[in-house]
């Protein structure tokens, strides 16, 4: 399958885009891989279609936050999922050193926040509203947290800021990372046949709001400066007080020598557009289906020509 996928697409690429990348390095374009799913199958997607156009591509294992210091000094290429809400402030602080430039947003809308399955909410009425859930906590404990809560968060280098916010918030929770996108997943799950209320950290898009439909938590509404300044926020003596934002972007970031050294391929990256429907799917062919990345990019991009196939015959 792989061989005849590829081929299809390194077809289309030696018809339209021959003369185009014919001035790009013949260095390999560094694509980082994280750990979740859609970012991992996004990447070996785009990935794909930049070899097709003719490139080098090299994939490496990066750390999500520290990925934008390594893409300003040119360590890495580009970065294919900004999250508003995990990695905006780090996007933001790298942007104000210089060496990274911002390619513009995908189609997608993102959220992530905490997040419960709708079965929940038959344990706590009040929800999704922040008050009533701190009110049903006892409903969330474990042996684990004694008479708290449980919130199972996201990996630590996530940087969700849970603990900040339950301690900004007086909040009657314990905060639990998990180790892995996986884990969240199987929190759920194992909820899931006898309904026992949990509330996990999650987003969208991925492949979940379409297995477990499922509320997020309203908290008080996320301004800007929540993160920096105290007095942003509810909470005058306190940061991260606030939700994350309910309509956060998804970008693209790529190092500032990108369309110099690679200019087909940078053009291309330009015109990289996901939906969030799209972008669950790409998640859902590992997360449901049990399929390595790279085979889910070379399906979703066989079941997908006519989403992609401009990016590369409309050139530079």
């Amino acid at each position: 399958m792989k061989t005849k996928i590829l081929m299809t697409a390194s077809a289309l690429a030696l018809a339209t885009a021959t003369a185009s990348y014919a001035a790009d390095s013949s260095d390999p374009i560094v694509i980082p891989i994280h750990n979740w799913s859609s970012q991992i199958v996004m990447s070996n997607v785009v990935g794909q279609i930049l070899e097709a156009n003719g490139n080098n591509v090299e994939y490496v294992t990066t750390d999500s936050q520290a990925v934008y210091e390594s893409i300003r000094l040119g360590d890495v290429t580009m970065e294919l999922e900004v999250w508003e809400g995990a990695f905006g402030a780090s996007f933001r602080a790298a942007l104000e050193k210089g060496g990274i430039v911002d390619v513009g947003d995908h189609d997608a809308v993102t959220r992530e926040d905490w997040w419960y399955p709708m079965w929940t909410k038959e344990a706590c009425p009040g929800l999704p509203d922040w008050k009533a859930l701190n009110d049903c906590a006892s409903v969330f404990a474990t042996a684990e947290t004694g008479d708290k809560g449980r919130y199972l968060d996201g990996p630590v280098d996530w940087l969700k800021h849970g603990k900040e916010r339950v301690e900004a918030l007086d909040m009657d929770f314990v905060v639990i990372n998990a180790g892995s996108a996986a884990a969240l997943w199987a929190e759920i799950g194992a909820a899931e046949a006898d309904k026992k209320p949990v509330v996990v950290f999650n987003w969208t898009p991925n492949f979940a709001e379409a297995v477990w439909p499922g509320e997020f938590v309203e908290f008080p509404a996320w301004e800007d400066g929540c993160d920096k300044d105290p007095a942003v926020g509810p909470n005058p003596d306190a940061l991260y007080d606030c939700g994350n934002p309910a309509t956060g972007y998804l970008k693209k970031a790529a190092w500032d020598g990108m369309a110099e050294k690679w200019p087909s391929a940078y053009a291309v990256l330009e015109k990289v557009s996901f939906t969030n429907p799209q972008i669950a799917e790409m998640a859902k062919k590992v997360d449901v289906d049990e399929l390595e990345p790279d085979e889910a990019a070379e399906i979703w991009l066989d079941e997908n020509e006519d989403v992609w196939k401009g990016w590369i015959s409309s050139g530079s």
